[in-house]
């Protein structure tokens, strides 16, 4: 697959929920008994340099992943044959309006809107399957105005990548160019407008860093207007 065409041509974001144990604790969530997901739409990405548009009345959460990009398609796909799905990774952001998430919750309605707003998916370039030796021996970190926030081991998963591939596939197929959102650590907080957001993902093995990512904040003019019931 060449470099950033899931960007293009990529047909869902599928984001795993509660995939790190600390920040299934700092959300007072129910440890999942099997991978939890929810999708998000494509519209939602941009590119290493954009800028995060908040919405008015929306607290908006960062959280730092790594994201899983699908190069075959596939359905019903073994653990044993997860890896031939793979054609790499990248490192993404799936913001949140967590509000608006709490309250839809509390009501028993989906979180799309919580999740789907426009920029809401900052992510970085495509990194081919063959620069990671071993995408569980991983650092993965998020910054605000040079301030650590997040700072985490991808080896911390609840869930591994061979396990989120086949639960997934099991329930829709997955197809090219899809993003898999594999979890985030803890240390989730707040971004406001103006601030600078800088995000790393490294290799532990040989303290290589493997990519950087990169945002600005604004409030957004116009649009969906948040207020509590």
């Amino acid at each position: 697959m060449a470099a950033a065409s899931f960007l293009r041509h990529g047909k869902k974001i599928v984001a795993i929920g509660c995939n790190y144990a600390e920040h299934i604790k700092e959300l007072n969530s129910a440890m999942p008994k099997e991978p939890f997901f929810f999708l998000k739409p494509t519209t939602s990405y941009i590119e290493n340099g954009g800028t995060v548009e908040i919405p008015k009345g929306v607290v908006a959460h960062h959280e730092v992943e790594l994201g899983l990009v699908i190069g075959q398609r596939g359905r019903d796909i073994s653990q044993a044959n997860a890896e031939a799905h793979i054609a790499g990774y990248a490192l993404a952001v799936d913001m949140t309006a967590r509000n608006l998430q709490q309250q839809v919750k509390k009501q028993g309605l989906p979180w799309s809107a919580a999740k789907g707003f426009d920029t809401f998916t900052p992510i970085g370039s495509f990194i081919p399957k063959s620069d990671i030796a071993d995408p569980h021996n991983l650092s993965i970190s998020l910054k605000i105005n040079g301030q650590l926030k997040q700072d985490g081991k991808t080896s911390d998963m609840i869930f591994r990548i061979p396990r989120l591939i086949e639960h997934v596939s099991s329930i829709m197929t997955l197809e090219e160019g899809d993003v898999i959102l594999t979890g985030t650590p803890s240390g989730v907080s707040a971004i406001v407008e103006g601030d600078t957001v800088e995000c790393a993902l490294g290799d532990l093995a040989t303290g290589k860093e493997l990519a950087t990512l990169s945002f600005t904040a604004i409030n957004r003019d116009g649009g969906y207007h948040f207020e509590p019931n």
